[in-house]
């Protein structure tokens, strides 16, 4: 969502305007109005800090990519290497959001209606561009392993391409955004301002249907099928493969796909439900909304952890990645100078799951 919130509406109109918020909605026998104070209140205690450890996190881990990339690396010398730098640039603008949000949390919105617009829009460019970068690792991985020979012999040519498809993906996230810029606003309620989407006034929620069902279409179940066909060919490939640690290799693959439906899933089916219940004229009990609410608070912050483990499942378990770490470390610790560095950085290198290689298709950690 554009803004991490919930569903609202404003009116006694029910369908007058919705928007992602978590304040009044759905009906009640005394005002017409569903009261959340303690969603409200949920939302003020949970997000500020949660978002805050992620923030932190987050960052230290996709820096830590970032600078191996630019400082260490010196090139990208992979497909890989071009979608886990563009990945990590995605992951750090998205977590530059989350500090608005936990503000926004405890204070309302004090930024003012550009910042609502362009904030949202960040956040939600970052959010597809990193679910099809994830895409395009799964890809490249499927071309490096089970078509190795192919990929070899076009490994020039596949780097050229990455970058171009880097391109494509960051331009599609932008226009993925066009509702954020259309809808989101600052509003006001109880003297304070909060950053949501407000949809136009159509027939059953068409609009807020239509965006729900964009997010939930190309930020999981497109990515999820095609990491899904990936990986699936890639293990049986590795299953028929010599030579090489076949336990590790799957691992890795089992554990990129573990955390990202165990952390993607279970939001997604709320934006699932969400999107169904906006469809529908008859709307949930008060009761039964105020518990969907704080439910989709809890599910959106274990989604948001995906960009904390993003630097763990594809660049540090691999060796070189770790290679390049130990050797900042040492230089950190000890004060070797760029000499040594540099020295590290022409040890040869075993290949990774996540990694190519001159010699073999990244078999093995």
């Amino acid at each position: 969502m554009a803004s991490g919130f919930e569903d609202v509406t404003m009116s006694l109109d029910y369908n007058t305007m919705t928007e992602y918020d978590d304040y009044d909605t759905g009906p009640t026998e005394d005002s017409g109005l569903c009261i959340k104070s303690s969603v409200r209140l949920f939302r003020g205690y949970y997000e500020p800090p949660l978002y805050w450890i992620i923030f932190v996190l987050g960052a230290v881990g996709n820096l830590m990519v970032t600078w191996i990339y630019i400082h260490v690396r010196n090139r990208l010398k992979t497909m890989t290497d071009v979608y886990l730098l563009n990945l990590a640039i995605a992951d750090l603008l998205f977590l530059g959001t989350l500090p608005f949000w936990a503000t926004d949390a405890t204070s309302g919105w004090i930024f003012g209606s550009g910042l609502c617009k362009v904030v949202s829009a960040i956040y939600k460019i970052n959010f597809f561009s990193s679910m099809m970068l994830l895409t395009c690792i799964s890809v490249d991985r499927y071309i490096a392993i089970v078509q190795a020979t192919k990929a070899q012999n076009l490994k020039k040519k596949r780097l050229f391409y990455s970058k171009l498809v880097c391109m494509g993906v960051w331009m599609l996230s932008g226009l993925l955004t066009i509702p954020e810029f259309l809808f989101a606003q600052v509003k006001s309620y109880e003297d304070r301002f909060f950053c949501t989407m407000v949809y136009w006034n159509n027939q059953n929620n068409v609009t807020k249907i239509l965006v729900l069902s964009l997010q939930i279409c190309m930020g999981f179940c497109l990515p999820f099928l095609v990491m899904c066909f990936c990986y699936s060919v890639i293990i049986r490939t590795l299953l028929q493969a010599k030579n090489f640690e076949k336990h590790k290799a799957l691992r890795v693959i089992f554990a990129v796909v573990a955390v990202f439906v165990l952390s993607q899933l279970p939001y997604n089916s709320m934006l699932v439900v969400e999107a169904t219940q906006a469809a529908n004229t008859t709307q949930m009990e008060c009761e039964t909304s105020r518990h969907f609410d704080i439910a989709s608070q809890v599910l959106k912050s274990l989604a948001y952890t995906h960009s904390c483990l993003n630097p763990i499942l594809y660049a540090f378990i691999g060796v070189r990645f770790r290679k390049d770490l130990l050797s900042i470390l040492r230089v950190c610790t000890f004060g070797l100078g760029q000499s040594s560095v540099s020295k590290l950085q022409g040890v040869p290198k075993r290949p990774s799951v996540m990694s190519d290689t001159d010699t073999t298709p990244a078999l093995s950690l």
